[in-house]
């Protein structure tokens, strides 16, 4: 008889941690594919596992508006943490940190980006960021320091061949010499942004400012009228030499067949600290009004994994937050290379005050680039104060 209530309780046990869950994703494709396969092995255990299509652009108001009526998903896979900071302020996703005991598989910044106030609020799964790119044909070994860097760009400038480009204008692209210098948008203390404390105009974003424009009419890199378009088609053609670009990049440069190295920029002259670019992350989050909030989190943990990350990059090409994922794929240069500058990175806030910090600050950098040696204490203040003003 004790034997049969053992056996009935374990029995029991094993219908308690079976679930039937919802994930919404906007995966399409191979990784969709992917996605299908982990739901299947998931299911082995018991679980029955739906997988909804929803838009990527739609699932932040949908989940919103959803879940506090015990609707929507369990799981969301996945969205980038620029997105998280207005779904933990509406209390509608779940803090992970209690599900995720161990963390140490995961790339910091990764995490990071995933903490709001301090709390982790999605498992992260992928990444990316800018690097520096280059032709090997051009540049056989990569050049590690400023001065190396300036010699091998200017000895291939001229000729209407380029040995450095980028878009001066773009503040995101650029935001990895402002770190560098000791400028920040939010300063960032334990997880917790600080809005009111914005580093775009103190005297290390000034100097990054100045770099920038030096970059153009000091240097001579830069012409006017350089786009990321415009930077791409030069070293798709072979005339460039090196340019900052991320992985959304690497198809048409490999269709190209150029034979290419993936590196981090190197320290700026005068810079306080290392080239650190902003990174974007995307995670897997569970519905805080889920019933199901212990299989969910099994299931994101699942597809967190070291060995689902390696099969994921092999069915979309996106570069995993799982330290070990990346030294399974280290003879991939794609993984390789932008999994340094990721690791180096950090990551864009995920606030919603980051709304408010795009125009005035791209703006500026805009206007930084403009004309050689503008006064760039006075257009990052206005742009600052323009800022300040439209954080509610």
């Amino acid at each position: 008889m004790k034997k049969a209530l053992t056996i009935l309780s374990l029995a029991l046990l094993g219908q308690a941690s079976a679930a039937n869950i919802t994930v919404w994703t906007h995966f399409g494709g191979a990784e969709l594919d992917w996605l299908k396969q982990q739901a299947a092995t998931f299911d082995k255990k018991g679980n029955k596992t739906t997988i909804v299509s929803v838009p990527f652009d739609q699932i932040p108001d949908k989940l919103i508006q959803s879940a506090p009526k015990g609707q929507g998903p369990d799981v969301i896979v996945t969205l980038p943490q620029d997105r998280l900071g207005q779904l933990a302020a509406a209390g509608v996703i779940e803090p992970m940190d209690k599900y995720l005991t161990s963390k140490t598989d995961f790339d910091k910044t990764g995490l990071n980006a995933m903490t709001y106030q301090g709390k982790l609020f999605a498992i992260p799964m992928f990444a990316e960021a800018v690097a520096l790119v280059y032709n090997k044909k051009l540049v056989p070994n990569a050049p590690t320091n400023w001065a190396d860097f300036l010699k091998v760009a200017q000895a291939n400038t001229g000729n209407g061949k380029f040995g450095f480009l980028t878009d001066l204008s773009n503040a995101y692209q650029n935001y990895g010499v402002i770190s560098a210098y000791g400028g920040y948008v939010f300063k960032n203390t334990a997880g917790t942004l600080n809005t009111k404390d914005i580093g775009l105009s103190n005297a290390g974003a000034d100097k990054a400012s100045g770099f920038l424009n030096d970059l153009r009419y000091k240097y001579n890199l830069v012409p006017e009228g350089v786009s990321g378009d415009v930077a791409k088609g030069a070293f798709t053609d072979g005339r460039l030499a090196m340019y900052l670009t991320g992985p959304w990049d690497m198809g048409d440069i490999k269709k190209a067949g150029i034979d290419y190295g993936i590196t981090t920029f190197p320290t700026p002259p005068g810079a306080s600290g290392k080239w650190s670019p902003f990174v974007g992350v995307q995670g897997t989050m569970i519905n805080a009004y889920s019933k199901n909030k212990v299989a969910a989190a099994g299931f994101a943990k699942q597809i967190s994994s070291s060995d689902a990350q390696y099969a994921f990059n092999k069915a979309g090409g996106r570069i995993p937050i799982s330290l070990s994922a990346r030294t399974k794929l280290k003879s991939d240069p794609v993984v390789t290379g932008f999994g340094k500058a990721i690791s180096a990175g950090t990551p864009m806030p995920n606030v919603p005050a980051m709304g408010a910090v795009w125009a005035p600050w791209s703006a500026a950098i805009a206007q930084s680039v403009q004309k050689p040696n503008p006064d760039y204490s006075q257009i990052l203040d206005k742009a600052v104060q323009e800022i300040s003003g439209n954080i509610k």
